[in-house]
């Protein structure tokens, strides 16, 4: 099994090297450890960096575009060299990678698909009582919608499987860490946590300016995925709710009628009228939302079997006939390396604002 560690960076030179000094080469039931440099617009030395530590692949942004987009092109470069496992984590050194066999334990094992790190937020000295607090609901919240049951939902220090990879698919600009959980738990992936400790902060976090404008990001980003899975519990509350007030006015108006009091009690009728049309809209909205849902279904399968066709099957690896040929395990003819890869050559540099180009 080939295992990717992708390390999203931004102007990260300092602490660069102790994340990749404490990677571990060697980790059981892992045949080869390669490591993968995110640079999301870096101004800085952090590429000169690593290529000074002997890392051989990189993404490379033309200018800063965020988390969510940096993860996505990673793993997209990940899968196109092979990848089985694709571990997580940050160029901040906030995680101890020491930890990444312990990560990919349960998916080596065949017991996970997704195995996130529980930084035990409650313990993190930097954190402030408010922050523990809203990363506590923030992690609530999110199960609820996932169906899941994870302690640290926001941690990004995390390892997928190659099945997982292929049936999820990151939408938000903002972070992946609430949608990619809200995703795989809606899809039934098999999800653990490893509790680790997290390494002594070396600077100010750059996703967010502070924890407020953290909170309306990712609360958006919940809101967002859960509602692409589940858009008949508030469409289907909001019906029921504006159906039982638009009734009650008409109740009312006729229990008035039968006594012979109708009259200024129009008002009910016309307040009722505009509760049942609420909940009519509702209705008609949730018919529309449940089809989008059912198309979405749809595509996701078609990019999953896309998937599969350029990167190979998750289920199973590959093999070679007598002849020196590579079968593919679903009988299609072998994909040639070109359509594997991003680009060829092990020390390619992809940018997502330009074509590839080999250095």
């Amino acid at each position: 099994m080939k295992l990717f560690v992708q390390v999203p960076c931004l102007n990260e030179e300092n602490t660069l090297p102790l994340v990749l000094n404490s990677i571990p080469r060697e980790i059981p039931g892992i045949d080869s450890v390669e490591i993968l440099i995110v640079d999301d617009g870096s101004t800085d030395r952090t590429v000169e960096v690593a290529k000074s530590l002997g890392v051989h692949h990189f993404v490379r942004h033309a200018r800063n575009q965020g988390l969510a987009r940096s993860f996505h092109d990673g793993v997209q470069y990940a899968l196109a060299h092979g990848a089985d496992i694709v571990i997580n984590t940050d160029g901040d050194n906030q995680y101890p990678q020491e930890r990444i066999p312990d990560l990919v334990a349960p998916i080596v094992a065949g017991t996970a698909d997704i195995v996130i790190a529980d930084r035990q937020t409650a313990k993190i000295a930097h954190f402030s009582p408010f922050k523990k607090l809203m990363q506590h609901v923030g992690s609530q919240v999110v199960n609820r919608a996932a169906g899941t049951n994870l302690p640290d939902a926001a941690s990004g220090f995390r390892a997928y499987s190659k099945l997982a990879l292929y049936r999820l698919n990151v939408v938000t600009q903002f972070s992946y860490c609430m949608e990619t959980i809200i995703q795989a738990g809606n899809k039934h992936l098999r999800i653990a946590s490893v509790p680790i400790t997290t390494n002594p902060k070396t600077r100010e976090s750059r996703l967010f300016s502070n924890i407020f404008q953290h909170m309306r990001k990712s609360g958006g980003a919940i809101i967002k995925s859960y509602l692409m899975f589940k858009p008949y519990v508030p469409l289907g509350w909001m019906a029921a709710i504006t159906g039982i007030l638009g009734v009650v006015p008409f109740i009312r108006f006729l229990v008035f009628a039968a006594r012979g009091e109708s009259a200024g009690h129009i008002q009910s009728l016309i307040f009722g009228s505009a509760m049942l049309v609420a909940s009519l809209l509702s209705l008609a909205i949730l018919v529309i939302a449940d089809l989008q849902r059912t198309q979405r279904t749809l595509l996701e399968q078609q990019l999953e079997a896309l998937k599969e066709l350029r990167f190979g099957s998750p289920r199973m690896n590959r093999s070679v006939s007598s002849s020196g040929e590579v079968v593919e395990p679903n009988g299609l003819p072998p994909v040639s390396e070109k359509h594997r890869s991003l680009a060829g050559g092990m020390d390619t540099v992809v940018d997502a604002d330009a074509p590839s180009s080999e250095e």
